[in-house]
């Protein structure tokens, strides 16, 4: 369950903050507007300020600004424009088609526009119920502009003024995320776990904890921090540190599963990683509350219990030797682990001290760039383009969404229909397949749940406190759990024809046929011009390999002493993680699409397991050099790492460069240092997994239909992804 779901953590979460943020500032210019003016005014600010409201996410506060006007922007001229229209009924049906065109093929420029696109629409279809004359629709988009303008306003200070506690909600959730990590992996060491599938979901979790990363990334790191912002800096950094370590410990489960079967050593590591993740958790419960973290987990009695077990092996042959060295180093790692969320608290809880990043430093590369250029959307008006085949789509969707609209026995809430597509059709079959039983499912319980209230409830006061409740409970679920969104979207619109029309009976009945409709035409209409996930997998899985070769690359550099610092390491690691979260993700969509429509889908889970298991493989060995820096035989162990790493090259289809041989183990020098033997496994682990990737990357190339040469080029469709 998402941590934001509980109600322990629900109300100090940013998105609870975002929910009651919008609720107070659209009823409350609704208020002040109906105090000083009629309630047809009121309505058209409130209309402005709804629909700016929607592009209220957690941002930085530049984009965030440009966000907003962009939507205060957009939505007041298609309001205008649409209202101009109104009376000519082809040329507000031309105009329909044309916004709902331009406003989805903004969806070229990533999930950010998502937001945007649907709040065009939004506005269009509320713009076009009734017709207007010029100066109504001037007043009309006067009006919306001052009710987005307002909240813009509004919404701009009181973010500038919480934006510290934003930062903290934030980085929190990238913690309640890598303590869910942390406990998949946990999980790893139950025998009651397929394998298999518990690897799946830690590489699925590895997407979800990827994106709240970078969002942390984004907040915390972006300008120079304030004095009362240093502490988040360093549970950041700590964080990341945190995750490596834990990272570097999924790669020898199999070993261990094999050995220690029957004995009390894997519960014992289950139960340690386990009260980690639970560690880790509870630093983000106290960062959400706005507090420094106390470690309250004791590890002794599992740690006692794990050494005693050690003690009590029996003398390893020559087949148990590695499976004790990988029980004793992931002893180590587990120790190592605790150390370091032992760090993160006391990071939590430290206010002053130097920063962990040197001063100057180019963050650029780590942080989401804004990058709206018109050639992008130019460049995507082709046939081939998924984006403009989906915006196609919801043109003609909307269109006969209108149509059929006008075909019913009622005609006051005709536009619900074609919201009602808007809200469904999404770029991908996957999601206009969830939100279709989210949108179904939800209204219903919203129509039951606003007749009830409204056969009980005659109080206007109280109908406006369950109206404030509605309007915040919508945004706080949009991304966590769209149903209750819709169940509280139609509650808010259902409560306000209660509250405004006087004769408004039969509008609960109205809404649940416009959305079944609305639900049948936007299923019908995600089968037309569609762009299967298939179709964007060999772009994503060679932007993995060449990620994958990046990767490696710079942890060349960083492991042979080439680099100055780990800045490159970090850079291609997030590039990598990125890579993988995307092909991970659209994967996941490829599954929720017709059987006929999907290929390779084992292959490609395989494919992106074994990447993630490449990675793991590298920030552990990166890990054992630091752990036996001591005695070191420099020379050796690079000159092994040389060949191991010209060797991985060569096997993930890079040009392979000329390194030294690989060393003798014969010298007193290098079989005097402890850490050899491990060097040697780790590296033919590495290789080993580099084979698989590979073997992998040519099935899921046959499979896609592709020559074995493959091309790393980029085409600008990928955006919407």
């Amino acid at each position: 369950m998402h941590y934001a779901l509980a109600p322990r953590t629900l109300f100090f979460s940013h998105y609870f903050y975002t929910g009651l943020r919008i609720a107070t500032g659209v009823v409350g210019l609704t208020f002040l507007t109906y105090a000083i003016a009629d309630l047809p005014t009121a309505m058209a600010v409130a209309m402005g300020a709804l629909c700016t409201s929607l592009m209220d996410l957690p941002s930085p506060l530049r984009h965030k600004f440009n966000e907003m006007l962009a939507g205060v922007l957009t939505c007041s001229l298609v309001a205008l424009l649409v209202s101009l229209c109104s009376p000519i009924p082809w040329l507000l049906r031309t105009v329909i088609v044309l916004v709902s065109f331009l406003a989805s093929m903004m969806t070229v420029y990533g999930r950010k526009a998502m937001p945007l696109q649907f709040v065009a629409l939004f506005v269009m279809m509320l713009s076009s119920d009734d017709a207007a004359t010029p100066l109504q629709a001037l007043r009309h988009g006067a009006l919306f502009f001052a009710g987005g303008a307002g909240y813009m306003t509004y919404a701009m200070i009181v973010v500038w003024r919480l934006r510290r506690r934003l930062k903290q909600q934030v980085l929190a959730e990238a913690l309640y995320e890598l303590a869910a990590y942390t406990g998949i992996k946990a999980g790893c060491y139950d025998m009651a776990n397929p394998l298999p599938a518990q690897m799946e979901k830690l590489v699925r979790q590895q997407s979800v904890l990827a994106e709240r990363q970078q969002a942390s990334r984004d907040l915390v790191l972006r300008g120079k921090p304030r004095e009362d912002e240093a502490v988040l800096v360093r549970v950041h950094y700590a964080m990341f540190d945190l995750y490596e370590l834990v990272l570097s410990t999924h790669t020898d489960y199999a070993l261990l599963r094999q050995h220690f079967a029957a004995g009390p050593v894997l519960p014992l590591l289950g139960d340690l990683i386990g009260k980690a993740a639970r560690d880790i958790e509870s630093v983000a419960y106290a960062m959400t509350r706005n507090r420094p973290s106390r470690a309250v987990v004791d590890y002794r009695g599992e740690l006692d219990a794990l050494d005693a077990a050690l003690r009590a092996l029996p003398p390893a042959d020559s087949d148990d030797v590695n499976a004790q060295a990988v029980l004793r180093a992931t002893s180590n790692k587990i120790r190592d682990m605790v150390a370091m969320i032992a760090r993160l608290h006391a990071a939590s809880a430290t206010a002053g001290g130097t920063l962990p990043m040197a001063a100057g430093s180019d963050l650029t590369p780590f942080l989401t760039q804004q990058r709206y250029n018109l050639g992008t959307l130019v460049a995507n008006l082709r046939w081939t383009s998924p984006t403009f085949r989906f915006s196609l789509r919801v043109a003609m969707a909307i269109s006969v969404g209108l149509l059929a609209s006008e075909w019913l026995p009622y005609t006051s809430h005709g536009y619900w229909t074609a919201l009602t597509i808007a809200v469904i059709l999404k770029p991908t079959f996957s999601m206009t397949r969830q939100r279709r039983a989210d949108r179904l499912i939800g209204t219903l319980i919203g129509c039951v749940l606003t007749a009830v209230i409204l056969r009980f409830v005659h109080s206007p006061a109280v109908l406006i406190g369950f109206l404030f409740v509605a309007t915040a409970a919508g945004p706080t679920f949009l991304s966590i759990k769209y149903r209750y969104t819709a169940i509280a979207a139609s509650v808010q619109a259902l409560l306000l024809i209660g509250l405004t029309v006087p004769n408004g009976a039969g509008a609960i009945e109205q809404r649940l046929l416009d959305t079944l409709l609305g639900a049948l035409i936007a299923s019908f209409f995600s089968y037309v011009l569609p762009s299967w996930e298939y179709q964007n997998l060999p772009e994503l899985v060679d932007s993995v390999a060449d990620a994958n070769r990046g990767y490696i690359d710079a942890a060349a550099d960083l492991l042979l002493g080439r680099a100055v610092d780990d800045a490159r390491y970090r850079i291609q690691r997030k590039r990598f993680m990125d890579a993988l979260a995307n092909l991970s993700a659209a994967l996941g969509r490829m599954l929720d699409e017709p059987a006929a429509q999907q290929r390779a889908p084992a292959e490609l889970n395989r494919y992106t397991v074994q990447n993630y298991l490449l990675m793991a493989h590298m920030a552990a060995l990166r890990l054992l050099l630091q752990r036996y820096a001591d005695n070191l035989p420099r020379a050796d162990v690079e000159a092994a790492l040389e060949h191991a790493f010209a060797r991985l090259r060569g096997t993930l289809g890079a040009a392979a460069q000329a390194g030294p041989a690989a060393p003798h183990d014969s010298t007193a020098r290098v079989a005097s240092w402890p850490g050899w033997a491990p060097l040697q496994r780790r590296l033919r682990l590495l290789q080993q997994d580099a084979a698989q990737v590979a073997q992998c990357h040519g099935v899921i190339d046959a499979a896609l239909g592709r020559a074995v040469h493959r091309s790393t080029s980029k085409t600008a469709d990928a955006g919407w992804n």
